[in-house]
């Protein structure tokens, strides 16, 4: 509150606290109001240390985004949803096992979740060329899966996570005209 009130970042406990609420919830996992809280505690805090590799977070998916963290979150949803379309009724799905290790260590798990995204995608036929641009889309944006993410890119993670989410549940004609 005294941040809000004076005008300051937020603390730095707060995007740890949220980052480990995101972790343990499983059944919500990356809510809105978490994705806004972890968007302004990143957004205020490069206000006020401004950075040449930070590119302000939007409120929708944004294809653009430089940042490794956001874009790793969008490439973990799209794994997530692949995974989801094909087999929906699975015991243990990939957001439940691997999020947390994703999250901050990538070079563990993706290449591990990209080998089974091979299995699933070739279940859909109908879908498999829409999601095999959108992981390539997505992978052109990162050079390489770093060892660890810093908090303010697990944070991003998170958000791309969300914003994509929300992007595959947006209907066409919504897309269209917030284009």
């Amino acid at each position: 509150m005294k941040a809000i009130l004076t005008n300051t970042p937020y603390p730095a406990s707060l995007l740890q606290l949220a980052l480990n609420r995101i972790r343990s919830d499983t059944e919500h996992r990356v809510k809105s109001v978490r994705a806004a809280l972890l968007k302004a505690y990143i957004n205020r805090y490069y206000r006020f240390h401004p950075s040449s590799n930070h590119k302000e977070i939007k409120m929708k998916l944004d294809k653009t985004q430089p940042s490794v963290g956001y874009q790793l979150g969008r490439l973990f949803a799209t794994l997530v949803k692949i995974q989801n379309e094909t087999n929906a009724s699975i015991n243990a799905p990939i957001q439940d096992r691997f999020y947390g290790s994703a999250c901050a260590s990538p070079v563990t798990v993706f290449p591990i979740l990209l080998k089974l995204k091979n299995h699933h995608i070739a279940k859909l036929p109908n879908r498999k060329v829409f999601f095999e641009q959108l992981i390539g889309e997505i992978i052109g944006n990162i050079n390489d899966f770093p060892n660890h993410l810093s908090l303010h890119d697990q944070g991003r993670f998170s958000i791309g996570y969300y914003h994509q989410m929300q992007d595959f549940y947006t209907k066409k004609e919504d897309k269209s005209e917030n284009s």
